[in-house]
């Protein structure tokens, strides 16, 4: 993927694959341009959710484990380090993730204090759920537990909590341009537990979603 996206220090998850100009992450398939690296994680990614709306219960409460499992069901025929919590240090724009060696007892937190308050999501109304969906969302994205993916995982979670409440799957296709900064801001408000603004993205999200359903 583009580089130009996270700037990272530490170990051999910091390798390009060579041929790629620094723009593709060293994989098993020997992709070198980011439009085909795009095109192989996504068509993965659609494989594991279709896979995943089979297995997960609308009561079943989520745990870390889970999104190591998924990250690894992914990523693992593409990246040797799949399902294993990054040990780089990454940022993106100056801002900076939580610190590598910290993230195993970040997990351990998140799994204890967000997974377990706000999951499942069976019964909740919309405004429950953007609050479920605000957090898990946030948390996820400022721990950013593994090397690549992480937005992606984290709105992979997002929709199969959607689909406990009874929702499909969530449009956030309107997180563009002026939307997108909002986003932005959201995450950075969430370094302080302030999650309204996440809260309203979230809740712009489900309404454009049942809008669509509607038409």
């Amino acid at each position: 993927m583009h580089r130009d996206r996270y700037s990272a220090a530490g170990s051999s998850e910091s390798a390009f694959q060579p041929g790629s100009r620094g723009r593709v992450l060293a994989n098993r398939l020997g992709i070198v341009h980011v439009r085909d690296m795009q095109q192989a994680e996504s068509e993965a990614l659609l494989d594991l959710l279709t896979a995943l709306l089979d297995e997960v219960t609308d009561r079943q409460r989520f745990v870390a484990d889970d999104l190591r499992v998924w990250h690894r069901r992914w990523l693992g025929a593409i990246y040797p380090w799949a399902g294993e919590y990054r040990q780089v240090n990454i940022g993106k724009g100056g801002f900076q993730f939580a610190s590598a060696h910290l993230i195993s007892g970040l997990m351990a937190g998140f799994q204890r204090d967000v997974l377990a308050a706000h999951s499942p999501c069976a019964g909740m109304d919309e405004m429950q759920l953007a609050e479920a969906l605000a957090i898990t969302h946030a948390e996820c994205i400022l721990i950013h537990p593994f090397r690549e993916g992480n937005g992606r995982l984290a709105r992979l979670l997002n929709s199969l909590m959607a689909f406990q409440a009874g929702l499909p799957a969530p449009d956030y296709g309107g997180i563009r341009g002026i939307r997108k900064q909002e986003y932005i801001g959201a995450i950075h408000a969430a370094t302080g537990r302030h999650y309204a603004p996440m809260q309203a993205v979230f809740g712009a999200v489900i309404r454009r979603t049942m809008r669509a359903v509607r038409a």
